[in-house]
């Protein structure tokens, strides 16, 4: 199959989350499959700039003309977030199309967040598949942003989400949520992220010990996340506070890019006034190799985040043979299962995170059985080629009219008040799905479509736990 990855962030230059990193894992794979695979992501620079890896071309994009001029009124409402995803879907459309006219493709795949598919789909007749991983109407109320611009964005991604004749997710905890909480219909395949097992293993010849000063005497706990309140670091000093005070063979390494301040401003200050700087290491932004020659030498990994679906920091730890310490928030209960994958905490709650911290301090065996048990489960349903067989097999049972069925699985967020919004939900759905079928396809239709489902929270009022 010719196949088509839209990724606005995809390593090196724009590879600074999970949706460049899945992107970057699965068109190595598909390409090793004997796929034909294209990626278009984003630049750092003006222009177009064409490259090859791996068996995967790559074009990156990026325009500062008329459209970037025309969406400065949106960036003065500090709409950012909109304005970067239609830039985005315009860059990779007016790529994409360039190569379409030498060669069809056959499927298109794109992250919702981003909504790098939109214009592609409604300007060009191609199938495409949107993966979810973290859309904008789940996650941006933890962001400070105006409510123009999480309207705006989350438009752009419904459009692109409507415009799919695929839909796939990461985790059943999110493919839920967005049949839920999103009102989304059309089935959603489960089909999660995959980590190409080789390739971490691989020996870098990294010494972080000599790179980033780290004690080799001393048990490294990881944490590896933008610094931001999502992924806990508000969190998190309590319980460097209370684990270095109990434990003198303990040593906290932080990595990831600082956006709001948080270390500077307010962790690493105390840092120097308790005088800990010897067993707290702030390390920055690194790339994959150091994240991963990190991972290998520590003994604990931290996730603390407070919404999470199937994040490769934890996937890559478990790789590692890391003994995790996680959230138990979203999809992490799918990768860590609790007390034989690793040891789940409460969401947000500091105390939890401490005992569970203690426990696999303390607990030598635990870390060790743990550890081998997350890389066991790696092995087994998490390889990159494995992940990528099963996306492929989507895409052909659609291309073939022999969809593919989607797996029955339980409800991973239902309450009893949830069970029944979800009963009243579903009856709306099956009420409207006669007068829907003859315009659901109609691309006026979706236009229509994505501006009732922001407007109304896709049949639910209530905003994102």
């Amino acid at each position: 199959m010719r196949i088509a990855i839209f990724s606005y962030e995809y390593p090196p230059e724009t590879g600074f989350g999970g949706i460049g990193t899945y992107s970057w894992y699965q068109a190595r794979a598909l390409a090793r499959l004997g796929h034909d695979v294209h990626v278009f992501a984003g630049a750092t620079q003006d222009g177009l700039f064409h490259s090859e890896h791996d068996g995967v071309k790559v074009t990156r994009i990026k325009r500062e003309g008329w459209l970037h001029r025309s969406l400065e009124g949106m960036r003065g409402r500090r709409a950012w977030w909109a304005a970067n995803r239609i830039e985005t879907a315009f860059g990779a459309y007016e790529a994409f199309r360039h190569e379409m006219d030498r060669a069809p493709f056959d499927f298109v795949e794109a992250p919702e967040c981003g909504g790098d598919s939109v214009i592609s789909s409604t300007l060009l007749q191609v199938p495409t598949a949107v993966k979810f991983h973290s859309p904008a109407r789940l996650i941006m109320n933890i962001y400070d942003v105006p409510k123009l611009d999480r309207e705006l964005t989350a438009f752009v991604e419904q459009l692109g989400i409507n415009q799919a004749e695929v839909l796939t997710s990461c985790s059943a905890f999110l493919a839920d949520e967005v049949a839920v909480r999103m009102g989304e219909q059309k089935p959603i395949h489960v089909v999660p992220n995959g980590i190409d097992i080789e390739l971490f293993d691989r020996d870098d010849g990294i010494d972080v010990y000599e790179r980033f000063g780290l004690p080799k005497d001393k048990k490294l706990i990881f944490f590896a996340n933008r610094m931001e309140e999502r992924k806990g670091i508000h969190i998190v000093r309590e319980m460097v506070e209370r684990c270095l005070a109990k434990y003198g063979d303990i040593a906290f390494v932080f990595a990831g890019r600082d956006l709001f301040g948080h270390m500077e401003q307010r962790i690493l200050p105390w840092v120097k006034d308790q005088g800990l700087q010897s067993r707290f290491f702030y390390v920055g932004a690194l790339d994959l190799p150091a994240v991963r020659a990190l991972q290998k030498a520590s003994s604990i990994f931290l996730v603390a985040s407070l919404w999470e679906n199937a994040p490769y920091s934890c996937i890559e730890a478990m790789t590692a043979r890391c003994a995790i310490v996680s959230s138990d928030c979203g999809g992490m209960p799918e990768l860590i299962d609790d007390r034989r994958t690793g040891l789940l905490a409460r969401n947000g709650d500091p105390d939890s995170f401490v005992r569970a911290l203690e426990e696999m301090i303390e607990d030598d065996a635990l870390r060790q059985r743990c550890g081998e048990a997350a890389r066991a489960e790696v092995e087994q349903r998490l390889r990159d080629t494995t992940v990528a067989e099963q996306a492929v097999g989507i895409y052909r049972g659609w291309l073939d009219g022999n969809p593919v069925p989607v797996a029955a699985r339980p409800r991973t967020a239902a309450g009893g008040g949830e069970a029944a919004e979800v009963g009243a939900l579903k009856a709306k759905i099956a009420a409207l799905q006669q007068e829907l079928a003859g315009l659901k396809n109609r691309r006026e239709w979706r236009w229509g479509s994505a501006l009732l489902n922001v407007a109304t929270l896709g049949g639910s009022r209530r905003g994102p736990r």
